[in-house]
């Protein structure tokens, strides 16, 4: 029996992937997480296979979460769910140890797979993905602004690109407004931009967030 565990910060998205996965055979939903504090608790304390993971949750940035969950339960096998289907999400999260890349689209049909994959030992990416991964080799700039920053930078650097404020990405991210200040400060340092509309204009050139849904 596969045990699994889900976090996410919606109740009914949680609720529709313990319907999927009690549904199949040989899996089994072990405990749910709404939070990265509660996240961490939660695999502290149950054993399971595959953490089913949201990659955007209020407060921590979810690769710093997966992180820490790595740090602390390497063997646990971690399949990120999330709304990003962009490639650049994809890698930081593999880099980061995770172990499959879902989009929320794709769960329904493509969920138990993955995480009988995962629980198997191997890797899991949609098709769509894979492609997308597969492309980015061909692509020439490894030394890309946007690929200077770090994990947090990057996110911080997506919303305001979203055409978030300041206030707003702070209460998004549980910090202070003068933090984000100083993170948008080191992402125009770092990629060399003199305002927000420059990157604004940088990522729309990129095409970094074109399919960005996130609610």
């Amino acid at each position: 029996m596969t045990r699994v565990l889900i976090s996410d910060d919606h109740t009914l998205v949680r609720d529709g992937l313990r319907h999927i996965l009690d549904s199949a055979d040989g899996i089994e939903v072990a405990g749910e997480a709404s939070d990265g504090a509660t996240t961490i608790a939660m695999i502290r304390e149950i054993p399971a296979d595959v953490l089913v993971l949201d990659l955007s949750m209020p407060g921590r940035n979810g690769v710093e979460l997966l992180k820490q969950i790595k740090d602390e339960k390497p063997a646990l096998r971690v399949l990120i769910l999330t709304m990003h289907a962009e490639q650049q999400y994809a890698v930081r999260a593999f880099k980061a140890g995770a172990s499959g890349y879902l989009t929320k689209e794709s769960a329904s049909a493509e969920l138990v797979a993955a995480v009988n994959k995962l629980a198997s030992g191997g890797v899991y990416v949609s098709l769509a993905m894979a492609e997308r991964l597969a492309l980015s080799l061909y692509e020439r700039g490894d030394d890309l602004p946007h690929q200077r920053l770090s994990d947090r930078e990057f996110e911080v650097f997506r919303r305001i690109a979203g055409g978030e404020t300041i206030t707003q990405i702070a209460q998004a991210l549980s910090v202070s407004a003068k933090t984000i200040s100083t993170y948008k400060t080191r992402i125009l340092d770092k990629m060399q931009m003199p305002h927000d509309a420059a990157l604004v204009r940088y990522a729309v050139r990129q095409k970094l967030f074109e399919d960005d849904h996130e609610t």
